[in-house]
């Protein structure tokens, strides 16, 4: 590949403005899903089950994409090819999704809104891979988590917005019935999808390909069993670091999975005391949206904290932390008696999100061995997607064998996961590296 020219603020700014679409749909869905079901007329213990489709179609589409796009080139270049095909195919999905009949319909809309976020999303992250010279690749990063923040805080609050600043009532809403501020919220984010990603899409280029190269992809196959393959043949040396912080990642991810799910039909019926086809189940959709914007909002304020005050406590001692406020503010959401009061937990819940984004891979990274970073990196997203998948499998019959089918008390078992994260991070091994430059066990703990 050409050298990488450095490219100026609004060019970084042009080819990362995308991300802002692409967390309108994962903001979107994080936040209603469930509300959608308990509309839909699902019941607390199926829901957990119908999200299924987040974990397993991430883990499916991104390596696929990913090789795919690897080995393309065309007039929009190599990447954006891959996320506008993404982007209008989960715009669509977007403008479905409310219009479902029944609930098995919107669970295979969601299978078909994930897969094609997961196939946007992933040629993005490497469109700034590609085109950013060394020194510039962590502000380019920055402001795509600028963006993620930003949206993710919009995306959320969208129904709630609907109701309280634009006086969209309750219209059409009931058992099999979905209101009309979660629908327009849903319209308004696949307009902003599909406009943010052509933002990039005609604002930016991508760097070409030298002759020699561009023959190289031309003449190679796509051939993702080979690559799977490879990949399987690493866990055998992955190294120990991977699993200890694989171990945290675990429940860390069960939490924000029972939080995620269970928050929105939790709150109806404890908080709000609401039941189907009522203003009040109306009501307590929306604001467990502004309740998921909040913990966007302080993830993206506490992101600023965590520079400043990781350099001294290390990134081991500060996600502890971080984990045991957010193992905090999950197990005080079943004490809020007020809507008001769940805010506090969200602000615990989010200054755990932001590190959740970032300390587990600045404690991996050193770990790594430098000619596999890429690759490990990605089998370390397996520790992130097994949890879930888990957590889809079991968790609702866990509610309906011990908890009377109680959504609430996957709040209790999504807190007392994170709080064993907690812990658990400060079981992790400190690496150093010997005169050879290999990571090695340090018998110290340390940062």
């Amino acid at each position: 590949m050409k050298n990488k020219p450095a490219l100026s603020f609004w060019q970084i700014w042009n080819m990362s403005f995308g991300f802002l679409g692409i967390q309108f749909g994962w903001g979107l869905q994080m936040a209603n899903m469930s509300a959608i079901y308990s509309y839909l007329g699902a019941n607390p213990g199926s829901i957990a089950l119908l999200w299924l489709a987040a974990p397993v179609t991430g883990v499916l589409i991104q390596p696929l994409i990913g090789q795919a796009s690897d080995r393309t080139w065309t007039r929009l270049g190599r990447r954006r090819p891959f996320i506008l095909g993404g982007a209008v195919l989960a715009s669509l999905a977007l403008i479905l999704m409310p219009n479902s009949p029944t609930v098995w319909m919107a669970a295979g809309l969601l299978w078909v809104l994930d897969g094609t976020i997961n196939a946007s999303m992933q040629p993005f992250r490497a469109l700034v891979a590609d085109n950013l010279p060394e020194e510039q690749s962590s502000q380019g990063f920055a402001i795509q988590s600028l963006f993620i923040g930003l949206g993710g805080t919009i995306a959320s609050a969208l129904p709630w917005m609907m109701t309280n600043w634009f006086g969209i009532t309750a219209e059409g809403a009931g058992k099999g019935h979905i209101p009309s501020s979660v629908t327009l919220s849903f319209y308004i984010g696949a307009v902003a999808f599909l406009g943010a990603v052509l933002w990039t899409v005609f604002s930016s280029r991508e760097i070409p390909p030298e002759e020699a190269e561009l023959a190289a992809i031309r003449s190679r196959k796509f051939d993702w069993t080979m690559g799977l393959k490879d990949i399987f043949s690493l866990f055998g040396h992955l190294p120990r670091r991977m699993w200890e912080l694989g171990l945290v990642q675990f429940f860390t991810w069960i939490g924000m999975f029972c939080l995620w799910v269970y928050f929105s039909p939790s709150i109806a019926s404890g908080v709000f005391h609401a039941k189907a086809g009522t203003v009040e189940m109306e009501a307590s959709g929306a604001w467990a949206g502004f309740c998921f914007a909040m913990y966007n909002a302080v993830c993206f304020a506490f992101s600023f904290v965590l520079l400043k005050v990781t350099k001294y406590t290390g990134p081991k001692l500060m996600h502890s932390l971080c984990l045991g406020v957010g193992a905090i503010g999950l197990l005080t959401i079943p004490l809020m008696t007020s809507k008001y009061g769940l805010l506090f937990s969200m602000t615990g819940i989010g200054i755990a999100w932001a590190s959740i984004l970032s300390m587990p891979y600045a404690m991996l990274t050193p770990a790594l061995p430098k000619d596999k970073v890429g690759v490990m990196m990605g089998m370390f997203n397996l520790f992130i997607v097994f949890p879930q998948i888990a957590a889809s499998g079991f968790l609702g019959k866990i509610l309906e064998w011990f908890f009377a089918n109680n959504p609430m008390s996957a709040m209790v078992i999504g807190g007392t996961c994170m709080l064993i994260a907690a812990v658990a991070t400060l079981a992790v091994v400190r690496y150093k590296k010997n005169p050879a430059g290999i990571e090695t066990i340090s018998p110290g703990g340390g940062h």
